[in-house]
């Protein structure tokens, strides 16, 4: 329910009564991964979506029950062989949605934490003892931890240390807790559902096509960095969407700056004097994607450049140049679309080829190159 804090947050605040469906385990093909969820309040006005559409309806009615008997459930749904238009998903696959009732408590201090852009991960148990569904632990990213699972110190202790790395990663996903470390005779399985900042995408080099590479990367939920060591380009004024613009030497920047693992790195300047340095740097860093614009001559001229500055063959791998996916693009807008799409085949682990005709899968679930997350926002990337 990370995934609309935003809205959630401002329902906490205005002190409605609602209902959240989180979908916690997805089987076969299905519209949306664990962590996508549904809200709907006394008023019966809902927000998000667990699966496009194929069960909304009952899911409303689910929460609706929720806010009045204050149960929490589990309800599984899956195709109708006997009724494609029954309640079921028409794409074929089943998933398990968790329906509680959010009065208070761990869950609205995670929305709230979600909301205001710290990091944040909130454990709810969704398969064990009927007593212990629900119950939930809000853990930081210092270890610190509030809630319990059914008062059990040591199983809380377990379950919120599983929970920090999975927090640490900024991922969401389930865990199993055996028996033994339950501590309730049961073993259980815990959602956790990892809130994180917008991951990071900078863009080097104050170009025509820069400003419309800016409005994709906000488009996927990335925070937006252009650098230039060029004043007179590198203004607010020619990238009002960029979360930032820095006037720098662009490998001086990223020297200076954090990035982590879900850090995308796009360079447009193809001119030497900027891009050896930069990418000297930028293809030893643990980043996510180190993309570099220009011809098929320019990338020869530029990878024998890099060798010569001792970039090694692993290290040059690791580029994507030319930058982009084969669009046959030409305008600044569709450049950024292939190159967006290249970043999000990265990071979900797709070929890039058309869907129409081929045998692979839709989605790639549990294929993941780092990113953000869910997109757009603030849900990392499902694992």
């Amino acid at each position: 329910m990370l995934d609309i804090a935003d809205e959630l947050g401002q329902w906490v605040e205005q002190g409605r009564e609602f209902a959240v469906a989180t979908v916690v385990a997805v089987t076969g093909s299905a519209p949306r991964l664990p962590g996508a969820a549904l809200a709907v309040d006394r008023d019966g006005t809902a927000i998000g979506s667990v699966s496009g559409g194929c069960v909304e309806g009952a899911v409303y009615e689910l929460c609706r029950q929720a806010i009045e008997d204050g149960e929490t459930v589990v309800e599984r749904f899956g195709y109708s062989d006997e009724d494609a238009f029954a309640v079921g998903l028409t794409c074929g696959g089943v998933i398990d949605v968790l329906v509680t009732p959010v009065r208070g408590g761990v869950c609205s201090a995670a929305l709230a934490a979600a909301a205001g852009g710290r990091a944040a991960a909130l454990a709810r148990v969704v398969d064990g003892p009927r007593e212990l569904m629900g119950t939930a632990l809000l853990v930081r990213p210092d270890g610190t931890y509030e809630g319990g699972l059914g008062g059990h110190p040591e199983l809380d202790r377990t379950a919120a240390a599983e929970a920090r790395a999975l927090l640490d990663a900024g991922r969401t996903g389930t865990l199993a807790i055996g028996a033994e470390g339950a501590r309730c005779g049961q073993p259980l399985t815990l959602l956790v559902e990892s809130s994180v900042p917008p991951p990071r995408m900078i863009v080097f080099g104050a170009v025509d096509f820069a400003s419309a590479l800016v409005r994709v990367g906000r488009f996927l939920g990335y925070r937006v960095t252009v650098c230039d060591a060029r004043p007179v380009f590198a203004t607010a004024a020619r990238f009002p969407d960029a979360d930032e613009v820095v006037v720098a030497w662009p490998h001086e920047y990223l020297e200076a700056t954090e990035v982590d693992a879900r850090t995308v790195l796009c360079v447009l300047t193809h001119d030497a004097r900027f891009d050896i340095p930069l990418l000297r740097r930028a293809l030893r860093l643990p980043v996510a994607y180190v993309g570099a614009m220009g011809s098929r001559r320019t990338h020869e001229d530029r990878n024998r450049r890099l060798r010569e500055v001792g970039v090694t063959e692993p290290e040059l791998a690791r580029l994507r140049s030319p930058i982009g996916l084969d669009l046959g693009a030409r305008t600044p807008e569709e450049t950024a679309l292939s190159i967006g799409a290249e970043i999000v085949a990265d990071r979900r682990g797709g070929s890039g080829a058309p869907l129409t005709g081929a045998r692979t899968p839709i989605h790639h679930d549990g294929v993941h190159h780092g990113g953000p997350a869910a997109p757009a926002g603030r849900m990392g990337p499902v694992a």
